[in-house]
């Protein structure tokens, strides 16, 4: 008898199940890094489909069963755990509904050990027949970590490479031109280098911020040789901070034999910007995106996209690309991920190079769990981590933070550098005693320049734009800036505000903390509400950012009557900035001042584990972790402004009817949608009933209520429920 993994395929062939094991358990042992480990990921291949023997498996193949209606997961991995190979047991376990917490996984595999399923005996005979094995081929001697969370991280790294490539020799069989377009290519390392050195080579040197830009260069590649670990690169804005880590990393992977290079950013302004110049450098096809733009849930296959556009989607799966940017919330969702579909990327993230940008912006919160896992990663999967900010937060571990032994800094004098590129000067305004909203006018007409006021809330931002707009004679232009406006609006409007920058114009821009990250403004004065130091020096990076001015920028703090903060974490930790420079505003400039702020945030405030998920990972609670781990703690909803502008209503025609949408529907509406909680659509049914907002079967929220130059108008009561 002839035992099957899959139905027939386009061609009318059926997938033999010992051929699919065989390749499988290839395929997974080709990504383990580690020799003494391949063992464990061959035979996790192997034993994976043990169930499929199952008479009453074959018997639903062959009519064509309901999916699902016969379980053989835990076949393989209660067989796994008889040979007493947890760690294989678990990867086996979850590879079809993920891995499951301990409690769980003993359910599945108990009646195994116990000798309660009938017929197991019977499969496994067949099992071992058709494959032409024994017990005695399995022989593996079990690991020894150092780090019990070494083991858990492991099993993380077996989990996503049988999973991988069980899905991978699963397409070649039903649908091999797709398998084909995503062969992967090799690393043209030297060629990458070369053409990197070039630009560099072409950018002029004279001036005193351009030999800063090659002293950091230099430095930072005298490194580069350095074994995996970990490291930071710490300089003030405006010394080619890309282009120096993404220098050093390529050399750092050809010196150590790394397979990809993989940015981390916070925001998707910041990828676009940064995907740009990667692909003006190495070419488009070399480059990955993977962001909210492509949803590796998504399976719709374009027929008419070209075969690299293919591969890319495609790669968005498993990240078997030379290099990936993506976002921070892509990274770690993954990471601490239990699902199937999120997981197959993980092992290659394995021998890779890893740079964080803005890494402030990691929530303090999960901090811990996030520095323990990539602790693990480095170990057991022999990546290198850049850390890269002007703010670099206090990651090294101490005596009451479990943090990173060891962080190598690539620039060892970043003092000199902050020093000699000080553009601003920081002062109080009212001594930080709370002003009116008309004081704060008062105070911006007296600017001879541009003036650029940073708010924590919509609602100030507004409220101030409004004032503005009844003084306009004192400046030729105002702007607003929020996340009430959809992204197009946006970018219309910074764009504006850039040229009237270079062109001279004097304007007035309100904004909220939105412009602190990827804007690269230049204002000759900055006026910042009270903030988390992080947002206070960000601010400062839009004021006199060239360092053209023949003087230094103005950046002006102050308090506004009456002003609600975010949340109660955000404004403790304004509160504690507060603190620290009041006394002396001119810490602000010193270079290691941030780290100082951070001790005291976790030490005082944060609770840099606060759902416990490092203990979860101690007791293998994969889903428990999965649960737990979120980069942005709130859900969120995008709703469609369809009546923005001529194109969005084009686009909204073109939608309205079907009775589904396209990922590609989704990507076009994503640039005239906002985001907003889920609690806002909860607490206005109202507007549903008025047709302001609708829930269209489709999938997605429709605006129809009242948009102006600030974005979506609602009361201003309940404005800030929306994101900030």
């Amino acid at each position: 008898m002839e035992y099957y993994a899959h139905s027939e395929n386009d061609q009318g062939k059926r997938h033999l199940l010992s051929d699919h094991l065989n390749k499988t358990a290839k395929l997974a042992e080709s990504f383990c890094l580690n020799k003494d480990w391949s063992k464990f990921f061959y035979w996790a291949g192997m034993f994976h489909d043990l169930g499929k023997y199952q008479t009453d498996f074959q018997t639903y193949l062959v009519n064509s069963g309901e999916r699902g209606s016969v379980p053989h997961a835990s076949w393989g991995a209660g067989y796994s755990r008889i040979l007493k190979q947890n760690e294989i047991s678990f990867a086996i376990d979850g590879h079809h509904k993920g891995i499951p917490d301990r409690s769980h996984w003993k359910g599945d595999v108990d009646p195994y050990i116990h000798n309660d399923v009938i017929n197991f005996d019977q499969v496994v005979q067949t099992y071992l027949k058709d494959n032409h094995i024994s017990e005695s081929d399995f022989k593996i001697s079990n690991i020894k970590f150092s780090d019990p969370m070494h083991r858990e991280c492991f099993v993380r790294y077996l989990f996503s490479s049988l999973t991988d490539a069980d899905w991978l020799d699963t397409e070649a069989h039903f649908e091999p031109d797709k398998a084909t377009t995503r062969e992967s290519k090799f690393w043209p390392l030297d060629e990458m280098i070369r053409r990197l050195k070039d630009l560099i080579d072409s950018k002029e040197k004279t001036g005193e911020i351009n030999q800063l830009r090659n002293q950091v260069l230099t430095e930072v590649l005298k490194k580069s040789g350095l074994p995996c670990g970990f490291y930071s690169l710490n300089v003030p804005t405006g010394l080619g901070k890309t282009l120096s880590s993404v220098s050093w990393a390529m050399r750092h992977a050809k010196e150590n034999k790394m397979k990809r290079l993989i940015l981390i950013l916070p925001y998707i302004n910041i990828i676009d910007q940064t995907a740009r110049i990667l692909k003006n450098i190495f070419g488009d096809e070399w480059v990955l995106e993977h962001h909210s733009n492509y949803n590796e849930n998504d399976k719709d296959d374009k027929e008419n996209i070209d075969p690299i556009q293919k591969r890319k989607l495609l790669a968005t799966e498993n990240w078997d690309y030379p290099i990936i940017v993506t976002t921070t919330v892509q990274f770690f969702e993954s990471l601490f991920s239990n699902k199937p579909s999120k997981c197959r990327k993980i092992h290659n993230i394995s021998e890779s190079v890893i740079i964080f940008d803005e890494v402030q912006s990691i929530p303090k919160d999960v901090i811990l769990p996030v520095l323990t896992l990539l602790k693990n990663i480095q170990s057991v999967m022999n990546s290198s981590f850049l850390f890269c900010t002007a703010t670099l937060p206090a990651f090294e571990k101490r005596a009451d933070f479990e943090g990173i032994e060891n962080i190598t800094p690539l620039v060892e004098d970043s003092k000199l550098l902050f020093d000699k590129t000080k553009r601003v000067s920081y002062f109080f305004k009212n001594d930080l005693v709370p002003v009116s909203m008309t004081d704060l006018w008062a105070e911006a007409v007296q600017q001879k320049d541009s003036v650029l006021v940073i708010f924590n809330t919509k609602k100030s931002a507004r409220e101030c734009y409004q004032v503005a707009g009844i003084n306009i004679k004192e400046f030729e232009k105002i702007y607003h800036l929020s996340t009430s406006m959809c992204p197009v609006h946006r970018w219309a409007v910074i764009d504006s505000i850039r040229k009237d920058l270079a062109d001279r114009i004097k304007i007035f821009v309100s904004s909220t903390q939105l412009i602190e990250a990827g804007v690269d403004f230049d204002f000759p004065c900055v006026m910042r509400a009270m903030a988390p130091l992080e947002s206070i020096i960000q601010s400062a990076g839009r004021c006199n950012r060239e360092g053209k001015m023949n003087r230094l920028g103005n950046v002006m703090l102050f308090k506004l009557e009456g002003e609600k903060m975010p949340d109660k974490n955000y404004g403790a930790y304004a509160q504690e900035a507060e603190n620290l420079i009041k006394a002396d505003i001119n810490r602000l400039h010193e270079h290691d001042f941030f780290k100082e702020y951070y001790k005291r945030i976790i030490k005082l405030y944060a609770d840099p584990d606060k759902k416990k998920i490092n203990q979860a990972r101690l007791e293998f609670m994969f889903e428990t972790v999965n649960d737990a781990f979120r980069i942005i703690d709130q859900a969120t909803e995008s709703i469609f402004v369809w009546n923005y502008n001529d194109d969005s209503r084009t686009l909204y025609e073109s939608i309205r009817y079907k009775p589904y949408l396209s990922k590609e529907d989704f990507r076009k509406m994503q640039v005239f949608s906002v985001p907003v909680y889920r609690n806002f659509l909860l607490k206005h049914r109202v507007w549903l009933e008025e047709k302001k907002i609708e829930d269209k079967t489709q999938g997605y929220w429709l605006w129809n209520g009242k948009y102006d130059e600030t974005g979506i108008v609602v009361d201003p009561l309940t404005v800030e429920e929306m994101i900030v």
